[in-house]
């Protein structure tokens, strides 16, 4: 019997080579090639046989705009990262680590898809009654939910076909396989071949369609990354699996912003939304301790208030320590160079540590005069104004630099309850009277110092 040939396929772009090198030919990523069992050809339609349409070109102002209907989740935190609702037709990507709450997020929403449609929920990692005793804890009984505990993509279609449901879970990707290919489930092959066969089922059927990813050591979505470009819409579940808040954020959203994020609690009964996050990032601040300073970020069209927590203590190494939880390692090396450079304070001498509170990662610069702040109260041991709040963008002249919606920044901090607004100088005067609280413009690093010893 002749063994079968292999190939080696890039995960990253799916390129298909003989033999194994440590670059990719096609895309040059460097040790992405993975050995798999070669795949039979598939056989060729005769010409103007193939049994489908031809496609025809169209003038583009003759073609008529698409009617895409969406469907509230029930969730309305899910709602907002997808962009307003569940879009029929589409293909969600819904990936985190294991134990985050993916599978407890899709049976939740389950109930309120299943009002007056069809939802078939496909398990390949739980057994019927596992599903039936989590539905059971989250209070998931009524609607026209179907369950099918099935990893053969032939069988699931049949069950499609049969069932016609208007929202298809898929739990997961990985776990499906198909008897057309010889490699394993969760291969680079089988990964893509049935995500394009669910991706088919959704745009022909009109139905949506969620699909569960599993996630790898590094932190990225298992299988082919060509996976990520053929769905609609990415979303990613973020958080500790030992603490109890997650994020949901859209890595990409073909029918909404990528902007927005979903804050959720996880408890005994399942995910609980965080309608108002920003009371939940700050609950719990301390007081009369240095070093912790309130910013106000934006996540899309949200502001939220978080806690940036820093702590500066002498080194006991000849190369002091630098630990970024929540920010960039590399920018939180950019702020301490010009707090060292233009203020004079001597952290080179020093460990330090930054932490984001409440699990959150700050990725814009707005954040930077926040953290700034907190710097420059744990190296010189200086207590924060529990009232006071700081944003703006810093410079490496040490200059401060405007930022954008910052009407809607100071608004939240005023309404809940900082009476100080630290800000941008160019800020300040298109919002003066607009909240009540005092704004404290200033222009450049050399100016905070005085405020935080003033209080």
């Amino acid at each position: 019997m002749k063994s079968p040939k292999t190939v080696f396929v890039c995960s990253e772009c799916g390129a298909v080579s003989r033999r194994w090198a440590g670059k990719c030919p096609e895309c040059e990523r460097w040790n992405t090639l993975v050995e798999e069992e070669e795949a039979p050809p598939a056989p060729t339609p005769a010409r103007g046989g193939s049994g489908k349409a031809a496609g025809k070109a169209e003038r583009l102002s003759e073609t008529s705009l698409p009617a895409y209907i969406r469907t509230g989740t029930g969730m309305s935190e899910l709602d907002r990262v997808l962009g307003g609702g569940l879009v029929s037709g589409s293909v969600v990507l819904l990936s985190g680590e294991p134990g985050i709450g993916k599978s407890t997020l899709l049976l939740q929403i389950s109930q309120s898809l299943a009002n007056g449609r069809r939802v078939l929920y496909v398990s390949g990692e739980e057994s019927r009654g596992q599903l039936k005793l989590r539905a059971e804890r989250l209070g998931v009984q009524t609607g026209e939910i179907y369950v099918l505990t099935e990893t053969n993509l032939d069988a699931i279609e049949r069950e499609c076909t049969r069932v016609a449901p208007d929202v298809l879970i898929v739990d997961s990707v990985q776990t499906v396989y198909s008897d057309r290919f010889t490699s394993v489930a969760g291969s680079i092959t089988q990964v893509r071949e049935c995500a394009l066969s669910f991706i088919s089922y959704a745009k022909e059927s009109g139905s949506a369609v969620f699909l569960v990813g599993h996630v790898n050591k590094e932190g990225g979505i298992s299988g082919p990354k060509v996976l990520e470009h053929m769905v609609d819409a990415v979303l990613y579940f973020e958080g500790d699996r030992r603490q109890s808040y997650r994020i949901i954020r859209a890595i990409k959203n073909r029918y909404g912003s990528t902007n927005e994020i979903g804050v959720f609690e996880m408890g005994d009964e399942g995910l609980r939304e965080i309608p108002n996050p920003s009371e939940v990032m700050i609950e719990g601040r301390p007081l009369s301790v240095s070093g912790s300073a309130a910013c106000v970020v934006m996540e899309g069209s949200r502001p939220l208030i978080t806690e940036i927590q820093a702590l500066v203590a002498p080194t006991a190494f000849p190369s002091p320590r630098r630990t970024s939880d929540g920010f960039d390692y590399n920018r939180m090396c950019l702020l301490l160079a010009v707090l060292e450079r233009r203020l004079s304070l001597k952290f080179s001498t020093q460990d330090v540590y930054l932490n984001i509170a409440g699990g959150m990662r700050l990725d814009e610069p707005a954040a930077d005069l926040a953290v700034a702040t907190a710097l420059l109260s744990a190296i010189t041991d200086t207590v924060i104004p529990s009232e006071l709040i700081v944003f703006g963008e810093l410079g490496l002249a040490g200059e401060v630099r405007s930022v954008a919606h910052a009407e809607y920044r100071v608004k939240e901090a005023a309404r809940l309850g900082f009476r100080k607004i630290v800000l941008p100088k160019r800020s300040v005067a298109a919002l003066q009277g607009k909240v009540d609280a005092e704004l404290i413009g200033i222009g450049s690093i050399f100016e905070l110092l005085p405020i935080l010893k003033k209080g």
